[in-house]
């Protein structure tokens, strides 16, 4: 199932509601409903039991469809409304195809209904609103997971005044979270396929929450899933009740889950490397025979959102600031052709992190690369004859990027937008102790660290001096 898809479908103001139609409160009395049956309404090859689903969907998502007085079948209505709602031939019958959209799994919000389905017109009365994803699917990681919901979320802050912001314990606006069956919202899903995800309107306690069902197998970019067809005809970049992937259903017999571990608080400082030790490191894990090699050099280093993102050929590993976790990325998963680069820093004022490679740069903001790169990295102000930066980190107190070259680094002030006119200056002179040359460089904490081949130097700017030695896989928890 593409949770990505989903997430984009279910977070947020009028959640899957593509139509909201208005309804006249006195359309139709009490005895305006004259048959409700559908029976008659369908071909010849529609089976009882297909009647009973097609009554069940139009009761949940067409109730609301305005009837005309005198009809002698309301349904005809809700019928015809659902046809042309997906580019059907709007018939007001029921025939196999559709029936097959009837049979889609989908979002669990009416296509079409009264605007008083969410009561006085709710909105955020806010711009900046929290999130707190609250437990994660198994059939995903946490990587996958985080991902799909930045890249939601970055869909509607593009283009509204929204900002989202991510908390990790306590109540958020948004509170998302996977459940099967009754799962506390009086809203039960209804087992694998059917409905998938249901979220509220803004508003207190359960407002803006988001629900999805664990019965399905989610993942990400419709791994484990087939093509289908959309039945939309015309095509729209709004969001479909309906998923463009067929959903693989979660086997019928489901091995009980543990309880989901509850998300750590946030630690006030930023996590530091242990104290070098002289053991080699032991492989955990698939990904810890190159992560734990002592003679692991890195290409670039980050932070990212208080993460620390450390960069080998075409993978990155993200250390989490909140748990011990470290993730090994595929970089193409996230950052499709970016592959290898040569440096990279966070500008933590923007949320943007710049990639450097040969004489190009990208910026990104979270998992989404920004539009409009790469540009030359004589935008800087490098001189032509610069084609390749080989490590660049930030300073967030004199907000300066630091850029290292051959034996020289450039400093550029953010505060002026341009290349601090001293630059360039020999390494030696500006940062004494750590050598000639620098490959991967980033702050953290109060500390600079400066790596060079499988080692790195821990450099303390305040007294201007080296201050100890660390093999470069000891931050990638190879204890």
């Amino acid at each position: 199932m593409l949770l990505l898809w989903l997430l984009m479908q279910t977070l947020l103001i009028k959640i899957c509601v593509v139509n909201l139609a208005p309804v006249d409160e006195d359309v139709h009395g009490p005895d305006e409903w004259l048959d409700m049956n559908i029976e008659q309404l369908t071909s010849d090859d529609i089976t009882n039991n297909d009647l009973e689903k097609a009554q069940d969907y139009l009761e949940q998502f067409y109730a609301d469809v305005p009837v005309k007085r005198r009809m002698l079948n309301a349904n005809v209505e809700r019928i015809r409304a659902m046809q042309s709602f997906f580019g059907l031939n709007a018939t007001g019958k029921i025939d196999k195809e559709t029936l097959q959209i009837m049979l889609k799994p989908r979002c669990g919000v009416p296509d079409v209904s009264r605007f008083s389905l969410f009561p006085g017109k709710p909105k955020w009365e806010k711009t900046t609103l929290t999130y707190r994803i609250v437990n994660y699917t198994p059939d995903m990681s946490g990587t996958e997971v985080d991902f799909a919901v930045d890249q939601a979320l970055r869909i509607w802050s593009d283009v509204t005044p929204l900002r989202f912001v991510r908390q990790f314990n306590g109540e958020a606006d948004i509170m998302i979270s996977f459940g099967s069956k009754a799962h506390g919202d009086f809203f039960p899903f209804d087992g694998p396929l059917g409905v998938l995800a249901h979220a509220f309107a803004p508003s207190e306690q359960i407002g803006g929450d988001t629900h999805f069902d664990e019965d399905e197998t989610w993942t990400l970019y419709g791994r484990g899933a087939k093509p289908n067809t959309n039945p939309t005809k015309k095509p729209t970049k709004l969001p479909q009740p309906i998923p463009t992937w067929k959903p693989k259903p979660k086997p019928t017999r489901k091995p009980k889950l543990p309880p989901t571990r509850k998300p750590k608080p946030a630690p006030t400082r930023r996590p530091r490397p242990p104290p070098t030790v002289t053991r080699k490191p032991k492989p955990t894990d698939p990904s810890a025979t190159s992560r734990c090699s002592p003679t692991l050099s890195f290409d670039a280093v980050t932070t990212m959102r208080r993460d620390l993102l450390f960069f080998k050929d075409d993978t990155f590993w993200r250390k989490s600031a909140r748990t011990r976790e470290v993730d090994t990325i595929p970089i193409n998963l996230v950052w499709q052709g970016l592959g290898r680069i040569d440096a990279a820093y966070e500008f933590t004022d923007r949320d943007i992190v710049y990639f450097f490679k040969g004489p190009q740069y990208w910026a990104t903001t979270g998992f989404t690369m920004l539009q409009g790169y790469p540009k030359p990295i004589t935008n800087f102000g490098f001189p032509s004859s610069v084609k390749k930066i080989d490590a660049a980190m930030f300073r967030k107190e004199e907000r300066k990027a630091i850029f290292f070259v051959d034996e020289n680094y450039w400093s550029f002030d953010h505060s002026k937008n341009k290349m601090d006119p001293s630059s360039p200056r020999k390494i030696t002179d500006g940062f004494p102790g750590i050598g000639k040359k620098v490959e991967a460089a980033f702050q953290n904490i109060d500390y600079l660290y400066f790596a060079k081949g499988a080692n790195q130097i821990e450099y303390s700017p305040r007294r201007q001096r080296a201050l100890r030695n660390i093999a470069n896989y000891r931050w990638l928890n190879c204890d």
